[in-house]
């Protein structure tokens, strides 16, 4: 069967998080549950370091505005990420050359990335805590059971996936009013901050 669906799911979760991607992948192929993983995702530095960073996204996702500057800083590792893992399961499988595997898994994760920054950014702002944290939940259990699904079954999951991402992108625009009063609020910070920073302590001297 083409690699292609889980070329296209793992695309997806690794826009919403890489680390838990690489780390379910590897676990899956250290333990025999798929012959589908290549050996470097099972490898077992690779597993350390996804399970350490993956535990440091579980703790920032949860933080009101936190979750978004950690997503900032993820915007370009997200889709490296994705095309990265994309290219290595289409070079195991050999059905599909691993530069175009690497094109569909990096956009796709960039498209992903993109809806859970924009969510997150109407998200944070509610006063409130608690949306973060059952976003952030939901988000993880969707990565697991769809990047498990399709170990199991690809196209399926693939399908799932993609209808997850056009449900996504519908709801960012759904909520762009508050996106951009998210990043009014940032830019007028940013703005407090520089102006604080120029005119120095006070009183003078």
């Amino acid at each position: 069967m083409s690699v292609i669906p889980l070329v296209f799911t793992s695309g997806w979760a690794s826009g919403i998080n890489a680390y838990a991607v690489v780390l379910l992948l590897g676990v899956f192929g250290a333990t025999g549950v798929s012959d589908e993983v290549p050996a470097a995702l099972q490898r077992t530095d690779v597993l350390i370091v996804a399970g350490v960073l993956f535990l440091c996204e579980v703790v920032a996702d949860k933080i009101p505005y936190v979750d978004s500057v950690w997503d900032t800083a993820h915007t370009v590792i997200r889709p490296v990420a994705g095309a990265v893992i994309a290219a290595l399961l289409a070079g195991e499988s050999g059905s599909l050359p691993e530069l175009a595997a690497g094109a569909i898994g990096g956009s796709t994760a960039l498209m992903s990335h993109l809806v859970k920054a924009g969510t997150r950014m109407a998200v944070n702002t509610s006063p409130e805590p608690f949306s973060n944290i059952g976003m952030s939940i939901a988000e993880d259990l969707g990565v697991a059971g769809v990047v498990t699904f399709a170990i199991f079954n690809p196209v399926a999951a693939a399908i799932v996936a993609a209808v997850l991402l056009v449900l996504g992108i519908v709801t960012v625009l759904f909520l762009a009013s508050r996106i951009r009063r998210f990043l009014r609020r940032r830019a007028q910070r940013r703005e407090e901050k520089h102006l604080a920073g120029a005119e120095g302590p006070w009183p003078p001297g």
